[in-house]
């Protein structure tokens, strides 16, 4: 079902060469037509460079770290897209999105945008909520019809749901929306959300928890005044961060499970990333996860800041090892798509398609840490400390043709429980049970020994999210972070914020004037009264 390539090799797939120099499709950050592009080393760092027969040549940072980025190449794995796609290519590749049969990947996650409406006004924002000039806020039946549709993905219907905005927190209907997305099956259902709402009111995480909610992806750019001020415009926003933490520490019966997501600038909070990762440590009773975000020019940020601001992934790796002692080397950070060779480990042995994160290699990293005590002393170590992450994952490729030929599960479990020789249990402490959680995950593809692998460590993700500067085609083919649109499609996440345009174009479609959302939420207000009286 996949399609493999390590050290280098080429894998045999549309517009998918491994190695530098190679040559893609981008687009111009002016107009936003497709260029070709060139990705190539230099001074240690990998440039992405095009030129627009209109606006000229421009060139960008597309990694800041030659060596991660030939890393996390090396583990490109592909998937095989939908057998039920949306919409027919006619154009190609990004402008029939929907999500249409040259994409090579299945939906890991899908965005739901509740409202543009927001009750911040961030200087840095991709969505530029708040200031479009209409109102977008789908219904109800709306938003459950695209739900419905991303549950309907084959083979593998979405497993995931965030709802994101604007400030979906705002949304009218919000506690039905997580209700209606328990009841369609969704196995992790999440708000991406700036933290007011959890902050000012001190129950409003407990009715996301009964309703059904999940997990909380976070706004949270560091510690320091002016990181606030310069990225969210209030410097005293961290207490709003503080308060909503702690009101998802007091969910009941167990804290409501809290990611950190940071969007790093260069020059404004790339020196915190260490200590947000210390913090998360500290916490992990309730912060399950770290996910960076390096910034992105889509929405509302100046030109010239992204250019000074840009950070990538690379960078990220460099300045987590050098403010932190958590890590070893840069090669304690793994792609997204090693993922995937374990979700078609379990299919292979189950007989059953599971959600395979096969994205582009270059889309995002990951690993995790677990903290421990040691005779009293607590000792933090990454995963590759007691795991052979690489020899794992090379064993469980070479053997995936048989397992997928085979026809009884025994068999094929006692050929893969070879691969729990590269666990060294011997540098954990006793009761942790390391192997017996990953061979459940991998015997029985049941979702609980994932979530109790996960709250035995804290995991650190960064995804890095494209814009018209390092726009690359390869990328969004491959995407597994999907938006759903009320018009019945499913649009790659840097599509639909950056490439064609998709949002605005989605948002106008669906919108309204503010003068006619207004009346439009007197009428809903009137009708509750009405309901009301009649009870």
């Amino acid at each position: 079902m996949l399609k493999r390539g390590f050290k280098g090799k080429v894998i045999q797939s549309h517009k998918l060469k491994l190695g530098l120099p190679r040559i893609t499709v981008s687009t111009c950050p002016i107009c936003g037509r497709l260029v070709p592009a060139r990705v190539f080393e230099r001074d240690g760092k990998v440039i992405i460079e095009k030129e627009c027969p209109y606006h000229g040549h421009f060139e960008d940072v597309y990694n800041g770290d030659v060596e991660v980025y030939e890393f996390m190449e090396k583990w490109a794995v592909d998937g095989i897209g939908l057998r039920n796609p949306n919409t027919s290519v006619v154009k190609g590749c990004p402008w029939d999105c929907g999500l249409c049969s040259l994409h090579f990947s299945h939906s890991g996650i899908v965005n739901i945008d509740l409202t543009n409406r927001c009750n911040m006004r961030c200087p840095i924002c991709f969505a530029n909520a708040a200031a479009a000039g209409y109102v977008y806020e789908p219904d109800l039946e709306e938003i459950v019809a695209m739900m419905e549709l991303v549950r309907s993905e084959l083979p593998v219907p979405a497993p995931a749901v965030q709802f994101a905005g604007g400030e979906p927190t705002i949304y009218p209907h919000f506690f039905e929306v997580i209700r209606e997305a328990k009841r369609l099956g969704f196995s992790q259902i999440q708000v991406a959300t700036n933290g007011l709402k959890l902050a000012e009111e001190s129950d409003f995480c407990q009715r996301m928890a009964d309703a059904g909610m999940n997990t909380v992806y976070l706004q949270f750019d560091g510690f320091k005044s002016e990181t606030y001020a310069k990225a969210r415009g209030d410097p005293n926003f961290l207490e709003v961060k503080m308060r909503a933490i702690e009101n998802c520490r007091a969910v009941k019966p167990s804290p409501l499970a809290t990611v950190l997501v940071p969007t790093v600038l260069r020059g404004v909070n790339d020196d915190e990333v260490g200590q947000i990762v210390s913090f998360a440590l500290d916490n992990l009773d309730v912060i399950r996860a770290v996910n960076f975000q390096p910034v992105s020019l889509s929405g509302r940020i100046p030109q010239e800041a992204l250019l000074e601001g840009r950070y990538t992934l690379g960078d990220l790796v460099n300045d987590l090892l050098a403010q932190t002692d958590y890590f070893n080397s840069k090669e304690d950070f793994f792609p997204v798509p090693v993922a995937g060779i374990i979700s078609e480990l379990a299919s292979a042995i189950l007989n059953k398609p599971y959600v395979a994160f096969t994205s582009s290699p270059y889309c995002g990293l990951a690993t995790y840490l677990f903290k421990y005590s040691d005779g009293g002393t607590e000792k933090v170590i990454p995963i590759t400390e007691f795991v052979d992450v690489e020899g794992f994952m090379r064993e469980a490729v070479e053997m995936l043709p048989d397992l997928e030929k085979g026809k009884f599960k025994i068999f094929k479990l006692l050929r893969a429980k070879r691969l729990l020789k590269y666990i060294d249990e011997g540098k954990l402490p006793q009761g942790m049970g390391i192997k017996k959680l990953l061979w459940s995950l991998i015997g029985t593809g049941k979702r609980e020994y994932l979530a109790k692998f996960h709250w035995n460590s804290l995991f650190i993700g960064a995804m890095h999210f494209m814009d018209p500067y390092d726009y690359d085609v390869v990328r969004v083919m491959r995407c597994v972070v999907h938006y759903a649109t009320p018009d019945g499609r499913i649009i790659p996440f840097c599509s639909y914020n950056t490439g064609p345009t998709y949002r605005r174009l989605i948002e106008m479609k669906f919108s309204m004037l503010p003068q006619a959302y207004s009346r439009r939420v007197r009428e809903i207000a009137a009708e509750a009264v009405v309901a009301k009286g009649s009870v």
